[in-house]
């Protein structure tokens, strides 16, 4: 039985989350940045550091009553985790990426190219370490899906053309990823010789091989397994397969998030898409804020002051090269000059997949079996990392928010480049 203390710490957190939804909507921002703050406010770091009136000394000590993390709050993030990538699976099935792989795969190699290389330049820069900087170079290269789809989906967006090469784009990006965090599980967490690395790279794409044959092949199966005139059976039989299938990929050093989104691309091709949609979209939506929240929960503020220039550098050097590779991804999707420019306002936006790679950061500093990298390096690439995070989410959804003001800006100019080049004797 849960006790009554452990009650009101969760009763805390959804209260808090459910403040975060409102300030956000006031202020006309995504929730994600507040979750993490409200986080902050709430932990050992804030409230816990906080005086107590002399009067109430007596009844609450020497310090404001803190939120911890529980186990609770740390299953509900991993949960969180989950149902995100389970959802942007369900966007994808496997003959719509097929038919549009070769789009796909320029913009993606675009993508992936300037923003991965500018990681790793920085990342360089900053640790002079080659495992720092790989780590950092994911960190900057991903979008994030969870926040740019929300943002497709409110401003009218998503059935746009440019809402196709943004989404091919964060595809690309989620099966690049696949790969990285099951490279980064493996080198950092293993922490051990090159033999055990490849030995644990080597579990991890059997595994990742695995689940694209189950994607391919396993569609009847889903299907049979989904038929019941029972919503509560439904629901039940797609979280067993969900959870059993990413607690089983973790285990063998796979990202729980990665094998969450193949689970999701399988369910796409079944005829209950609509359904598990709208079943499960309460479900994702409660335990993505857990996740956000529960980093801000682990984040000392005060660490901020130590890599705030790491931030602003990555963020004057990250924007334009997201900006650049969007733009030119919209025009191999054929696209016009302001909608290829709408494409890079949108990719700006980071979010889950950083702050994942930041939770494993996390995870080797508990653990202490990080033996490849300093435990200095991992508290700053943990700091760094939602600290940009927290930057470029507000960035970003602030851009595609006022993308008509960019346009404005921007289109006339490219229009009157192309027509320069387009002149004889250019």
């Amino acid at each position: 039985m849960a006790t009554e203390t452990t009650l009101i710490e969760i009763g805390v957190l959804f209260a808090a989350a459910a403040s975060a939804g409102v300030l956000a909507n006031r202020l006309g921002q995504s929730v994600i940045p507040l979750y993490i703050l409200f986080g902050m406010v709430l932990n050992e770091y804030v409230l816990g550091s906080a005086p107590v009136p002399e009067f109430l000394t007596p009844v609450v000590g020497e310090t404001f009553p803190y939120l911890a993390e529980t186990d609770f709050i740390y299953l509900g993030a991993e949960l969180g985790i989950v149902f995100l990538l389970f959802f942007l699976g369900l966007e994808f099935n496997l003959e719509r990426l097929l038919e549009t792989r070769n789009r796909i795969g320029k913009a993606g190699s675009i993508d992936l190219a300037l923003n991965f290389g500018v990681g790793l330049v920085l990342g360089w820069l900053f640790f002079g370490d080659l495992l720092a900087a790989f780590i950092l170079a994911g960190i900057v290269y991903i979008s994030s899906s969870a926040i740019i789809t929300k943002s497709l989906i409110d401003l009218g967006w998503i059935a746009n053309d440019e809402a196709d090469a943004m989404l091919g784009t964060l595809v690309y990006e989620d099966l690049f990823i696949a790969i990285y965090l099951a490279v980064v599980s493996a080198l950092v967490l293993g922490g051990g010789s090159v033999g055990d690395a490849i030995g644990q790279i080597g579990a991890a794409m059997a595994f990742i091989v695995g689940l694209l044959v189950l994607v391919y092949f396993g569609t009847e199966w889903f299907q049979r397994l989904l038929e019941t005139d029972s919503f509560e059976f439904l629901v039940l039989r797609t979280l067993g397969v969900l959870v059993l299938v990413s607690g089983a990929a973790l285990s063998l050093g796979v990202s729980e998030a990665v094998a969450a989104f193949f689970v999701g691309m399988a369910f796409s091709s079944t005829d209950h898409v609509h359904d598990l949609e709208q079943l499960l979209a309460p479900l994702r939506d409660t335990f993505a804020a857990v996740f956000f929240f529960w980093i801000g929960l682990l984040t000392d503020p005060s660490v901020f002051g130590g890599v705030a220039g790491m931030i602003v550098v990555a963020a004057l050097f990250t924007t334009p090269a997201k900006l650049v590779s969007g733009y030119l991804g919209g025009r191999i999707y054929d696209l016009d000059e302001r909608r290829s420019i709408r494409v890079g306002l949108g990719m700006v936006t980071r979010g889950e997949f950083s702050l994942i790679i930041a939770s494993t950061v996390i995870a080797v500093a508990s653990s202490g079996s990080g033996g490849a990298i300093g435990t200095g390096t991992v508290d700053t690439i943990y700091a760094f990392s939602v600290g940009y995070v927290l930057l470029m989410s507000i960035l970003g959804t602030t851009l595609m928010q006022y993308s008509d003001r960019v346009e404005a800006a921007l289109v006339p100019r490219l229009e009157r480049a192309a027509g320069a080049e387009g002149r004889p004797g250019n």
